[in-house]
């Protein structure tokens, strides 16, 4: 039997679908990307805010017509959406053959035996009781890979959706982590992607204290070239784990920090935990230990009760902390969620519009960071050839995959993907460094 997968939404989700996916491998399934000519295709969905669902239905819809065309047989769809609406993907969706719910991505392989037996599946196991362990089959490229430390998030951010659907926050065990990270490292991993919803948290529900640093020292010690670390939350930022960050060389001085927000009011409404004070504080305890580091945050505009006068304390605040990478968003207002019940809703093309002012705003601190580059030698980590650019591309340490820019530089010869080069930045063209191989 031929499984296709297709994965949708964020580097967890990912995760969960090569667990999925070697699961199948070892039921003895041929495991594609490719839906067309498959027995059973898997979409694994996302269900954050609107554009992930509309993005997760369009997807099902443009697969759907191959099982009336005789290309496909049955579809199956998991992940956050069906988690949100389970009672509605079926009876609207009736291109669905089954779906399973993210408590259930183990039982990948019986809902497959399930649905082409002719029956429908609807799986929904407990998703604060989820198995993380297990084998994976890595569909990153060989030499990058994701290691998921935890599951599930406590925060309760008045606009977020995640605790509804992914449960509580879930540390995997200390022992198990490593243990994978090893097969990883043998395996040819040179960069090593360390995750979570929030992974500064980790080891705090499992063993009564933060272990970040100490998982961290570990994974050192092992093959990887680079160790890049997404979510830190600020107000779990400790003088130990900065220490650890910022002497460990591996660890790439790259840090993704969402704040969202750089107003009190907004913060307080969001339920964030920590004020403004907090997160400079943090900002600059970091920057002091490491004055090459570069940090990506996420902002959201337009969320109840902001105001011009919200909006203009953001405006001015966010560029003093210096992030050098931003993704700005304009507020989605979920159902389900405490925001969404909130008085003064912002409109969604002001939201929209602030959105755009935000991001000009922030242009100017990454466009000059870029100019900074300009002459000097910086690490690459090469990704193959670019056709469309006609020549080699790649990342420094500031770029993390599928999130960030890219180096398009030249080269003599063939560069491997996978190979680390130095290359002298000559130009910037449209947010991305250009330059050429020292050698």
């Amino acid at each position: 039997m031929k499984v296709a997968f297709v994965s949708l939404g964020c580097s967890k989700n990912l995760v969960n679908t090569e667990q999925m996916m070697a699961l199948c491998r070892s039921a003895g399934y041929t495991v594609t990307g490719e839906p067309e000519g498959a027995d059973v295709a898997v979409v694994n969905t996302c269900g954050f805010i609107d554009s992930a669902k509309s993005e997760a239905i369009d997807t099902i819809l443009s697969i759907a017509p191959l099982k009336s065309a005789g290309k496909l047989k049955k579809l199956l769809v998991t992940g956050c959406l069906t988690q949100r609406y389970q009672d509605e993907i079926l009876e609207e969706l009736p291109e669905v053959d089954g779906i399973l719910g993210t408590g259930s991505y183990t039982d990948i392989v019986p809902a497959i035996e399930s649905v082409m037996e002719g029956d429908t599946p609807t799986y929904f196991g407990d998703i604060d009781h989820t198995i993380e362990d297990g084998a994976r089959m890595v569909s990153t490229p060989p030499y990058t890979a994701y290691l998921k430390i935890a599951e599930g998030c406590d925060n309760r951010c008045a606009y977020c959706i995640i605790p509804y659907l992914r449960g509580r926050y879930r540390s995997r065990d200390f022992e198990s982590l490593l243990e994978e990270a090893r097969g990883l490292a043998d395996s040819g991993v040179k960069e090593l992607l360390v995750i979570a919803q929030d992974i500064t948290r980790y080891g705090t529900d499992l063993y009564g204290r933060r272990r970040l640093g100490e998982l961290l020292t570990e994974l050192c010690k092992m093959p990887f070239h680079w160790i890049r670390l997404h979510y830190l939350y600020p107000d779990e930022i400790d003088d130990e784990l900065i220490d650890v960050i910022a002497l460990e060389p591996k660890i790439v001085k790259y840090l993704d920090i969402p704040i969202q927000h750089m107003s009190d009011k907004i913060l307080k409404a969001m339920n964030r935990r920590g004020d403004s004070a907090l997160i400079t504080e943090a900002v600059s305890k970091l920057r002091a230990k490491m004055p090459d580091l570069v940090l990506r945050t996420s902002i959201i505009v337009g969320f109840p009760g902001e105001g011009e006068t919200e909006f203009e304390e953001l405006c001015q605040r966010l560029p003093q902390l210096d992030f050098q990478r931003a993704g700005v968003f304009p507020f989605s207002c979920e159902e389900g969620t405490p925001a969404a019940k909130m008085a003064d809703q912002v409109p969604a093309d002001v939201a929209q519009h602030r959105a755009e002012l935000l991001v000009d705003v922030q242009s100017r601190v990454m466009d000059r960071w870029n100019e900074e580059k300009l002459g000097t030698v910086m690490e690459v980590l090469c990704e193959g050839f670019d056709a469309d650019m006609g020549c080699w591309a790649g990342r420094t340490y500031a770029d993390s995959p599928d999130i960030d820019g890219h180096v398009y530089f030249t080269a003599a010869g063939t560069v491997p993907a996978g190979t680390f080069v130095n290359v002298r930045i000559t130009g910037v063209s449209d947010g991305d460094l250009t330059g050429e191989i020292e050698e």
